[in-house]
């Protein structure tokens, strides 16, 4: 029914450069992927020719160094990518998210001579990352997973299933935290495996309530070999490794919860615009005013925490909390303004015909992902009040 095209977001980017980046995003977001986003879902289609558009775009690698392949962005800029994406279609935008997630280890921590062997077909050249964390029993309590790894001469050999992995089964290479020795988070190492390595295999997608164009899969290594030189980092230090890219990859969740509400506000203002009930747009009732202006305003107020903390992360300077605090904000007034959304179309919103409802069914996933909002409110308590028990 609405056909008003919805106003691009008043960005304040800091050099010409990112602003031409933006509207070529926003290019791409119009004509490759938004015009397919509701069909696709549907269809549960996993857009992997867009993600090889961004590669050759230059768009799967922006805050890395361009030495790379990368963008070399600042994180308030490549943000903001990704919220113009995930506004378009969230499977893509934390996509990007994800593989940038994937990334982060090597890019960070890994020796000059693995960055310059892997780092440009990562960044560039087509490939596609998963991050490898989570596993069947233990999601919120990383430092407890059983997947192992033991050395066997130059190389390592990796036993055990990871859960929950976004491009399980399409990724082209996999940054996998495991088990090489004590208990805790102390025994912990990271580990760059080929998606093709033999022993690696991917069950079945989970069937989810949103995002069905995103593959969610367990992920299974049996006995995968990998050599000593895919080692990322010292061994035992995997598990900081991974809480330092959850932090960045935080902000990554932060800025695509915008994103859809973004899109969520701009159907709702569009239909209620359009839509006439008792003799005016019922855009003109006061009730329906004020949810439009609430969430207007929840939605710049996250956009703005989101940006903080990558200013913050971007000077070089401690950001966890602010992370924190962005992921828990943004994603919790996604969730508001997508059901408000709904609410605004009434019957509509409540159909597929219109793309409210799709936005409500991804919002729900964004207070899951990379941290659970409660473990955000225990990560933000600790630097208020201190660790607990003391």
């Amino acid at each position: 029914m609405p056909d008003r095209a919805p106003q691009p977001v008043d960005r304040q980017l800091p050099t010409d450069e990112a602003r031409d980046l933006l509207s070529l995003v926003r290019d791409i977001a119009q004509r490759e992927i938004a015009p397919k986003a509701a069909e696709e879902e549907d269809a549960g289609h996993f857009p992997r020719e867009v993600f090889t558009l961004l590669s050759s775009s230059g768009l799967l690698g922006l805050p890395y160094d361009a030495e790379y392949g990368g963008g070399e962005q600042p994180y308030e800029v490549y943000l903001q990518v990704l919220e113009e994406l995930a506004a378009a279609r969230l499977t893509v935008g934390l996509g990007v998210s994800v593989h940038t997630l994937a990334s982060y280890a090597l890019a960070t921590y890994g020796t000059k001579q693995q960055q310059v062997e892997h780092l440009p077909a990562m960044l560039g050249g087509g490939l596609l990352g998963a991050y490898c964390l989570s596993e069947p029993s233990s999601g919120s309590d990383a430092a407890s997973l059983r997947t192992k790894a033991v050395r066997d001469g130059g190389d390592w050999v990796i036993t055990g299933t990871k859960a929950w992995i976004t491009h399980g089964g399409v990724a082209d290479f996999y940054t996998v935290m495991a088990r090489t020795g004590e208990e805790g988070p102390r025994g912990i190492t990271a580990f760059l495996v080929p998606g093709d390595a033999q022993g690696v295999s991917a069950a079945a997608p989970e069937k989810k309530m949103g995002m069905k164009g995103s593959p969610t899969a367990q992920v299974h290594f049996d006995g995968v070999r990998v050599p000593d030189a895919r080692r990322i980092g010292d061994e035992g230090q995997g598990f900081s490794i991974a809480l330092s890219a959850l932090d960045s990859g935080r902000l990554g969740i932060a800025a695509c919860a915008i994103g859809v509400a973004q899109a969520a506000l701009d159907e709702a203002v569009a239909y209620a615009t359009e839509r006439r009930q008792f003799g005016k747009r019922i855009a003109d009732f006061q009730g329906l005013r004020f949810m439009l202006a609430d969430m207007a305003t929840q939605i710049e107020a996250g956009r703005a925490l989101y940006l903080a903390a990558a200013r913050l992360r971007d000077a070089g300077r401690p950001f966890a909390k602010q992370a924190a605090m962005a992921k828990l904000h943004c994603t919790d007034t996604a969730m508001r303004v997508t059901t408000d959304a709904v609410q605004i179309l009434g019957g509509y919103g409540y159909t597929a015909d219109f793309p409210a409802e799709r936005y409500m069914r991804e919002a729900k996933v964004l207070q899951i992902v990379e941290g659970t909002n409660q473990i955000q409110r225990m990560v933000i308590a600790r630097h208020v009040a201190g660790p607990e028990g003391r």
